[in-house]
């Protein structure tokens, strides 16, 4: 068999005396490095998309951890201190209209850590009943007006903004007032704008005089677009509910999980499976969501900018091949290997990446710190997100002038220097 070629030529080089051409690491670092600083302006645009890309991914991670750090205190404020007990009693008899006792909210109010908590439900009207701010029927459109009958505890559970009069309390309850609390929105609908006269609304024939309205409540947004009475006053007029109550407990932050337990046994000694306890979701299974959530759509967008600044290292470093083929042909006829030609264009792609990376990781803490302090928050990056970063643009020069690279090391010094 024939002996390959490329070995018997270094052999017969050896025999003549002549050395092959070596690149030290420390002439690669020069040649790289001028090659950087004959343009600098240039090398420092190239370097920009990387900037752009690894400074997105470091502020995306930073700002999806530091907002999802937020959402524990922000669901504890408000949806881990709410429980809702349901009326499911129709499952297990036909003779309880009601499963809630008269006293439901003394008795919720005992457990440790319950705030506030009372029963409401949706009073359903008659045939031909609805709502009006008038006795002249027809003066305000009232089929779709909604009236909840609520326990002065659920109002208390609600967290109401009062605007004008204020809501009734357990005394109105007991004694069966016609009074009724209404959101700004119902206000306006009904042609109501002050309380000093006293309005009243019709609900059906039945006259309501209106001693509050409302312009927020921090649970069950619902009630600003409903006609609240007292709960006695409801079961006095219409009966118990027909589809079921339910009661709305608030409670201290950490309480609600024990009180979702201790709920159904304090109202319903008796018969404890009548009452179904509701507790808030885990914040930790929501936070993770959310962070999921948004991780996936920034890194995307982080994604993209690098691929764009990938592209820009890829396209300015084959131009940089174009411009300089002429010493890329004198190099080879001088000795230089197709290897050192491709380290050298490595070695520029890959210091452009890092340097990119380097002041996108900078440039990325310095976003997630601002939008940190703007928002009073705490600051939260993670030490990976912060090392990796420079190493992706490391990878993503590498990546990018490796073509370039590899077309250089392909140039024949002849034609080269024909150009």
């Amino acid at each position: 068999m024939r002996a390959p070629v490329l070995p018997v030529l270094l052999r017969r080089r050896r025999a003549a005396g002549v050395e092959p051409s070596r690149f030290h690491w420390r002439d690669l670092i020069a040649e790289s490095t001028a090659g950087l600083l004959q343009r600098p302006a240039r090398a420092a645009l190239t370097a920009l998309g990387t900037v752009l890309g690894v400074g997105s991914f470091v502020a995306v991670l930073g700002l999806t951890a530091t907002a999802a750090s937020q959402i524990d205190g922000r669901f504890s404020e408000l949806s881990a201190t709410e429980v809702s007990v349901q009326d499911v009693s129709s499952e297990y008899t036909e003779f309880e209209n009601l499963a809630f006792p008269d006293d439901a909210d003394q008795r919720i109010e005992r457990l440790n850590g319950v705030q506030h908590g009372g029963v409401l439900w949706t009073v359903q009207l008659g045939k031909g009943q609805q709502v009006r701010s008038a006795p002249v029927a027809g003066s305000a459109a009232g089929t779709q007006i909604q009236v909840v009958a609520a326990s002065a505890g659920a109002l208390d559970a609600a967290g109401p903004s009062v605007s004008q009069g204020a809501v009734f309390n357990r005394w109105h309850d007991a004694t069966r007032q016609r009074v009724a609390v209404i959101g700004t929105g119902m206000a306006a609908k009904l042609g109501i704008t002050t309380l000093e006269t006293h309005p009243a609304v019709f609900i059906g024939d039945q006259a309501f005089t209106v001693i509050g309205i409302v312009d927020d409540v921090r649970r069950k947004a619902d009630l600003l677009l409903s006609v609240i009475v007292p709960r006695s006053t409801a079961q006095q007029i219409w009966g118990p509910p027909k589809d079921g109550a339910e009661m709305l407990v608030s409670t201290r932050i950490g309480a609600a999980q024990q009180v979702a337990l201790e709920a159904p046994v304090a109202l319903r000694p008796d018969h404890p499976e009548y009452l179904r306890a509701v507790p808030p979701p885990d914040p930790r299974t929501l936070r993770s969501g959310v962070s999921g959530d948004l991780g996936q759509l920034f890194l995307v967008l982080a994604a993209v900018c690098l691929f764009i600044g990938a592209v820009g290292i890829a396209n300015t470093t084959l131009v940089a091949v174009m411009e300089r083929t002429g010493e890329i042909g004198l190099r080879r006829a001088l000795g230089a290997r197709g290897r050192h030609i491709l380290g050298q264009f490595l070695a520029e792609s890959a210091v452009l990446g890092t340097l990119g990376g380097l002041v996108g990781t900078s440039l990325g803490v310095l976003a997630v710190v601002g939008v940190a302090m703007t928002r009073e928050w705490t600051p939260v990056i993670q030490p990976t997100t912060v090392m990796a970063a420079p190493v992706i643009g490391l990878v993503t020069g590498l990546l990018a002038g490796l073509y370039p690279a590899w077309r250089a090391s392909r140039i024949q010094p002849v034609e080269a220097l024909r150009r």
